[in-house]
C-alpha cells in the first residue's frame, strides 16, 4: 500500500512581506502531478495546511482548488490541523468531505478512531491526531496527570488502543525531542513543546509535520517530510521533496522521496555591490529567484535595496557582512532559544536593556508570572 507524504503547505505565506501564493499554486500543480505519476493509495497531509488560524481570501481559494483536484483523482485523503491552523475553521464541512474521500480531523475530543484500508496483507488503521497542547489532552482526562507535551500525546496514543498486530500510521503534527529546526518555525521557549519518539513505537509509520526541513526521527519509519518550498533563507540548502511511503506486510515499509522543483528558488548570494553587479557573475543565474544578498562593502551602498532590485526583483533581504557589523554583539539564535528557559531569556534581555540585572523584587514577580502563564500551557 502506498501513501504519499505532505506537510506544512502554510497556504498563504508571506516571507519577508512577499506573498508566496503564486510559488504555492505552481507546486501544488506539480505536487498533482507526481499524484498522477505514483498513483498512491492514501494521501497525508500532516498540519499547517494554512499559515494562519484565519486565512485570507485567496488562501481559502487556493485550498478549495487543491482539494478539489485531489477528489477528483479519488485518492482518500488524510489532513489534520497543526499549530498555525484554526482546528475549528479547518474542520468545517469535514463529514461531508468524507464522502468524497477528503477526511479533515475534528477537533481533539479524546478520541481518535482510525480510518480503515485494506489490501492482501490486511488491515492499514490510520489514525490522525491534529496538534494538541497538554491542556487540550487534560480536559477530557482530569483524573489523568498530564504536565508536559510528552504525557498528552502518550495518553492521546494510548487511548486509541492501536492493535499492534495490524500495521499502523499515525499522522500527526508535534515537535518530537532532537528534530532539526529552522528559521521559519515556531520556537517554544525552553523546548517545552518537546515530544519523546518513544510514544510512537506502536506505529509502522509515522507521518509527521511541524519541522520544515526533511528528516528522520530514531528510525527510518518516523519522518517529518519537510515544506513543499523554502520559507526562509536557513532553508536555502534544504533539498525540498515528496516522501513517498509504501507499505507491505507487517513490518515492512519502504521509503523514498520525489524532488521538487519551485517556481522560483531561494538563494543567498555574497560579495561585493561591483562583484554582485557585474553582469558576467549574474547573467547565468535566475535573477527572479528569492534573494537574500550579503554585502562586503565597508562602507554602506546609498540605495543598494532599490538598486540591487534592477537585477533582482526578488531581492528580499539585504545585509553587510563587514568590521562593523561583525562587531556587534551577536543574538543567539532558535537553538540558544530553546535552550534556555523563559526565566533566563527575559532576565537577559531585562539586563541588556537596562545594563544592571533585575533585583530580587523584580525577578521574584517574572518568575511568579511565567509560572501561572505556562502553568495554562501544561
Amino acid at each position: 500500500m502506498k501513501f504519499i507524504h505532505l506537510s506544512d503547505l502554510h497556504i498563504g505565506k508571506r516571507v519577508n512581506e512577499f506573498s508566496m501564493l503564486e510559488d504555492q499554486k505552481y507546486i501544488l500543480k506539480v505536487i498533482l502531478g507526481i499524484i498522477d505519476d505514483e498513483k498512491p493509495d492514501g494521501i497525508i497531509i500532516a498540519g499547517d495546511v494554512y499559515d494562519k488560524s484565519v486565512p485570507s481570501a485567496e488562501a481559502v481559494q487556493l485550498l478549495d482548488d487543491f482539494i478539489f483536484r485531489l477528489a477528483e483523482r479519488k485518492v482518500p485523503t488524510y489532513i489534520i490541523s497543526g499549530n498555525h491552523d484554526s482546528a475549528e475553521r479547518l474542520a468545517f464541512g469535514s463529514r461531508l468531505m468524507d464522502m468524497s474521500g477528503i477526511h479533515i480531523s475534528p477537533v481533539y475530543d479524546g478520541q481518535v478512531t482510525p480510518h480503515i484500508l485494506s489490501d492482501e496483507h490486511g488491515n492499514v488503521n490510520v489514525y490522525m491526531l491534529p496538534f494538541i497542547k497538554p491542556v487540550n489532552v487534560r480536559r477530557f482526562f482530569p483524573d489523568t496527570e498530564i504536565e508536559s507535551y510528552t504525557d498528552a500525546v502518550k495518553i492521546a496514543v494510548d487511548n486509541m488502543n492501536v492493535d499492534e498486530n495490524e500495521r499502523n500510521i499515525i499522522i500527526t503534527h508535534q515537535f518530537v525531542t532532537g528534530a532539526s529546526r529552522s528559521d521559519s518555525e515556531d520556537v517554544s521557549v525552553g523546548g517545552t513543546d518537546n515530544v519523546d519518539v518513544t510514544v510512537f513505537d506502536c506505529f509502522d509509520y509515522v507521518a509527521l509535520g511541524h519541522i520544515h526541513g526533511p528528516q528522520k526521527m530514531a528510525r527510518e519509519t518516523v519522518r517529518y517530510c519537510g515544506t513543499p518550498l523554502k520559507y526562509s533563507f536557513s532553508e536555502a540548502n534544504h533539498k525540498k521533496s515528496v516522501t513517498v511511503v509504501e507499505m507491505g506486510a507487517k513490518g515492512e515499509v519502504e521509503i523514498r522521496t520525489v524532488p521538487l522543483t519551485p517556481y522560483r528558488d531561494m538563494r543567498e548570494i555574497k560579495g561585493t555591490y561591483d562583484e554582485i553587479t557585474l553582469k558576467e557573475n549574474y547573467d547565468n543565474t535566475n535573477c527572479d529567484d528569492y534573494t537574500h544578498i550579503i554585502l562586503t562593502d565597508e562602507e554602506d551602498i546609498p540605495d543598494a535595496m532599490n538598486k540591487l532590485r534592477v537585477i533582482y526583483p526578488n531581492l528580499m533581504k539585504l545585509d553587510y557582512d563587514n568590521k562593523r557589523t561583525r562587531s556587534n554583539q551577536f543574538v543567539g539564535g532558535a537553538e540558544d532559544v530553546e535552550r534556555k528557559s523563559p526565566f533566563t531569556l527575559f532576565s537577559e534581555f531585562y539586563e541588556k536593556q537596562n545594563n544592571q540585572p533585575m533585583s530580587d523584587e523584580q525577578s521574584e514577580f517574572i518568575q511568579n508570572l511565567i509560572d501561572e502563564i505556562w502553568g495554562d500551557e501544561k
